[in-house]
């Protein structure tokens, strides 16, 4: 197992917990679409001093995945729009566990488009997800 992959999922795992609670908060008394702008503003200002300090090609060696690229940011919009809308509009543990199911999204276009491969284990592990969330919604 890499143990890197491990430290830094949690680590972003982390970081979107404070993400989504701090978003909650905004909403408050802010418009979501207002609050989704800052917050990816920042965010952007984030990555792009990461981008400085590891002097990463903004742009890569592929032109073909400069439109992948652009294509996950227009999904990540209308997504932040979405979520930042349902924290608006409800409970903020509904609205993070729900769209947290985006990876079940993920794995089945990446079965279905990449080649990826399903274990039963992973089968099983994305169905109790589910469940656990159809509880936690309900």
């Amino acid at each position: 197992m890499n143990h890197l992959v491990v430290v830094l999922a949690l680590v972003g795992a982390l970081a979107w917990g404070f993400w989504a609670f701090f978003a909650d908060i905004a909403t408050r008394s802010m418009a979501p679409e207002a609050a989704m702008v800052v917050s990816y503003s920042v965010g952007i200002g984030v990555a792009s001093l990461y981008i400085l300090y590891r002097g990463t090609s903004v742009l890569g060696n592929d032109p073909t995945a400069i439109g992948f690229a652009a294509l996950a940011g227009v999904a990540s919009g209308i997504g932040a729009v979405a979520y930042y809308g349902a924290l608006q509009a409800g409970a903020a543990g509904i609205a993070t566990t729900v769209t947290a199911m985006y990876f079940v999204v993920a794995a089945v276009l990446g079965v279905a488009f990449l080649g990826d491969s399903l274990a039963a284990s992973d089968v099983a592990g994305i169905a109790a997800a589910v469940v656990a969330v159809a509880l936690i919604a309900y």
